[in-house]
C-alpha cells in the first residue's frame, strides 16, 4: 500500500498502548544520528520522479511509501528520519538494561516493536545493522534473564534458610519458662516471617506447621502456668487474710513471753505460705505488719513504763554500793565483823528490787567485786588453819629433812673417796633439797601460825 504523507503531518512509528514508551531522546541528542542516517539515506534508498520511494533491503528493493509535498530529497529524509526512531528506541534499551533500569520483559516487548518495524519496512535505512542491534539486546535481556533467575533463586534460598533458622529458634523455645521475654519473641518471629521473600508454597507452609506448633505449645503451657498461678494466689490471699486476723486478735495478749511466741510463730507460718502477686503481697503485708508492730510498740512502752518505776532503786543500791566497797581490803583479823556487814547489805540490796536494764549490769558487777575479794580471803584463812594441809606439809619437811641427812652422808663418802664427780652432783642435789625443804617448812609454818 502506498503511503503519501505530507510535511505537517508525519507518520512515524507508534508503540502500542499496552507497551511502556521507552524515553524519548531530546532534539539535541537525535541530531548527529538523525543526520548520519540522512546523509547516507541515499545507499539504503532511493526516490522516484513521482515521489515513490523504495528500500533497498537484502531480498531486493521494496516500495516503502510516496511523497509528494516536497523535493525527493525530503522524501528519503522522512523515511531516514523513521529508520533513525528505530535506532534511537533499540539504543535506549540498550543502555537501560545495561544500566539495570529496566526489566527483561520489558526490553523484549520494545525489540519485538522494533522487530515487528523492521518486518513492515516503512523507513529506509540499514536494515542489517539494526538487526544486528536487535540481537545484541537479545543477548543482553537473556544475560538479564539469566542474572535475574540467578538473584531470585538466591533470594529465595536465603529466605529459605532465614525460615528455617526461624522454626528451629520458634522450636527451642517451646520449653521456655520466661514467659514474657518468650512471648514476646514469638510476636517478633511471625513479623519477621511476614517481610520474607515467599518460597516454595508447600515448604513454606510445612516450615510455618512447625513454627506455629512450637507457639502452640508454648501458649498452652503458659496458660497451664499462669492458671495454677491464679490459683495458687488465691490461696496465698486466704492463708495470709487468716494469719492478719490471728495477729490482729494476738494484741489483746496480756503476758509479754506467750504475746512475742504467739507473733513469732505468725512470722515462721507467712514465710512458709505461698506468695501472691506483688501488689496483693505488698497490701497485706502492710496490714501483718501493723498489727506486728503494734504489739511490740505496746510491749516496748509497757517495758519502758516498769523500766521507769525501777529508777528509784538505783540511788538506793548505788549508796549500798558505796557502804560495800568501804570493807575493802579485807581485814584477816576482822574478817567476821566484815563479813557480818557484808552480809547485812546483801540482805538490803535484795530489799531494794530490781534495777532498770541498763544499770543491772554496772551495779551487780560492782557488788561481785567485793564478794569476791571476801570469798578469797576466806579461802586463803581456811587454807591455813586446814588440820590436812598442816600434816601433809610436815610429812613432806620431815621427807625432805631425812633425804636432806641421807645426801650429806653420800657427799662425806664421796669426799672421803676422792669421787669429785659424785660429790659434785651430790652437792647440787643437796643445794636443791634445801631451798624445797625450806619452802615446805615456811608453809608449814603459816598454816600452824
Amino acid at each position: 500500500m502506498t503511503e503519501v504523507p505530507t510535511p505537517a503531518a508525519p507518520t512515524p512509528v507508534t508503540p502500542t498502548p499496552a507497551t511502556p514508551t521507552p524515553a524519548t531522546p531530546t532534539p539535541a541528542s537525535l541530531k548527529p544520528v538523525a543526520r548520519a542516517a540522512i546523509s547516507q539515506a541515499s545507499q539504503w534508498g532511493r526516490v522516484t520522479a513521482d515521489g515513490t520511494v523504495f528500500l533497498k533491503a537484502p531480498e531486493g528493493e521494496v516500495e516503502v511509501g510516496q511523497y509528494a509535498a516536497g523535493t525527493p530529497q525530503d522524501g528519503l529524509t522522512f523515511y531516514a528520519r523513521k529508520y533513525d526512531d528505530l535506532v534511537v528506541e533499540i539504543e535506549v534499551i540498550q543502555t537501560r538494561i545495561t544500566e539495570g533500569k529496566t526489566s527483561a520483559d520489558a526490553a523484549t516487548l520494545v525489540v519485538k516493536r522494533v522487530r515487528e518495524a523492521l518486518s513492515g519496512r516503512s523507513f529506509v535505512g540499514d536494515i542489517v545493522s539494526l538487526e544486528q542491534k536487535c540481537t545484541g539486546v537479545d543477548v543482553l535481556i537473556e544475560e538479564k534473564r539469566i542474572t535475574e533467575r540467578a538473584r531470585k533463586a538466591a533470594l529465595k534460598e536465603s529466605a529459605r534458610a532465614a525460615r528455617i533458622t526461624l522454626v528451629e529458634e520458634a522450636e527451642k523455645m517451646s520449653d521456655s519458662s520466661s514467659w514474657k521475654s518468650t512471648t514476646e519473641r514469638y510476636t517478633a518471629i511471625v513479623e519477621e516471617w511476614k517481610t520474607l521473600p515467599r518460597v516454595d508454597r508447600n515448604a513454606e507452609q510445612e516450615m510455618w506447621k512447625r513454627l506455629s506448633n512450637a507457639r502452640t505449645s508454648f501458649d498452652k503451657r503458659r496458660r497451664a502456668h499462669f492458671h495454677e498461678l491464679d490459683a495458687v494466689r488465691k490461696e496465698a490471699l486466704g492463708v495470709k487474710r487468716e494469719l492478719i486476723t490471728r495477729a490482729q486478735a494476738a494484741l489483746g495478749t496480756t503476758d509479754p513471753k506467750a504475746g512475742i511466741k504467739k507473733f513469732k510463730d505468725l512470722m515462721d507460718a507467712w514465710k512458709k505460705a505461698p506468695r501472691g502477686s506483688r501488689a496483693d503481697e505488698d497490701k497485706l503485708w502492710k496490714r501483718f505488719k501493723a498489727a506486728q508492730d503494734e504489739f511490740f510498740d505496746s510491749l516496748k512502752a509497757g517495758e519502758a513504763a516498769e523500766e521507769e518505776k525501777l529508777r528509784p532503786n538505783v540511788a538506793v543500791k548505788e549508796e549500798l554500793m558505796i557502804k560495800a566497797e568501804a570493807l575493802l581490803p579485807v581485814d584477816m583479823t576482822a574478817l567476821k565483823s566484815q563479813k557480818s556487814q557484808l552480809r547485812e547489805l546483801q540482805l538490803a540490796w535484795e530489799k531494794a528490787g530490781e534495777l532498770p536494764k541498763k544499770d543491772r549490769a554496772r551495779l551487780d558487777s560492782r557488788l561481785k567485786k567485793v564478794e569476791d575479794a571476801f570469798r578469797a580471803v576466806e579461802e586463803k584463812q581456811w587454807t591455813r588453819t586446814n588440820p590436812e594441809a598442816l600434816a601433809r606439809a610436815e610429812d613432806t619437811a620431815s621427807a625432805f629433812a631425812g633425804g636432806l641427812s641421807k645426801y650429806e652422808r653420800q657427799l662425806e663418802q664421796a669426799q672421803a673417796a676422792g669421787d669429785t664427780k659424785a660429790a659434785a652432783e651430790l652437792e647440787e642435789s643437796i643445794n636443791s633439797l634445801r631451798t624445797l625443804l625450806g619452802a615446805v617448812e615456811n608453809t608449814a609454818a603459816d598454816l600452824s601460825s
